[in-house]
């Protein structure tokens, strides 16, 4: 089965919070918009916009097409410096990111890596 488009990016984005330890509260106030705004989209029931997705692939620090290509490509764009833990030289790890009510990101995003696994293989 094939991911479509906004399915991408939805598991990129998840990928990009679960990996810089990011929360969708975080994310939608670099956005300036609320985390009911970025959770909607999240879900599916709103799509992220192209505006939506140049500024979030802006506020990660990748290009909008690595964003698009999907949570593969959006992760291995991100930069090192924007990563969880960054600063593992010095022992001052951040610590996990979680999503609205204070659940963690990682279930989400390992249900969305196990979708997004038939779409990757065929590559």
């Amino acid at each position: 089965m094939r991911m479509t488009s906004a399915d991408r990016v939805r598991t990129a984005v998840a990928a990009l919070l679960h990996a810089t330890g990011e929360s969708q509260t975080d994310l939608a106030a670099a956005l300036g918009v609320s985390q009911a705004q970025v959770s909607r989209r999240q879900s599916g029931s709103t799509a992220w916009s192209l505006d939506d997705c140049d500024a979030v692939a802006g506020h990660f620090g990748i290009d909008v097409l690595d964003l698009l290509a999907g949570p593969t490509c959006a992760s291995e764009a991100l930069p090192d410096a924007r990563r969880r833990g960054a600063d593992r030289r010095t022992g001052a790890g951040t610590g996990a990111g979680t999503g609205a009510g204070g659940q963690s990101a990682v279930p989400a995003l390992a249900a969305t890596a196990a979708a997004a696994a038939p779409e990757e293989a065929a590559r």
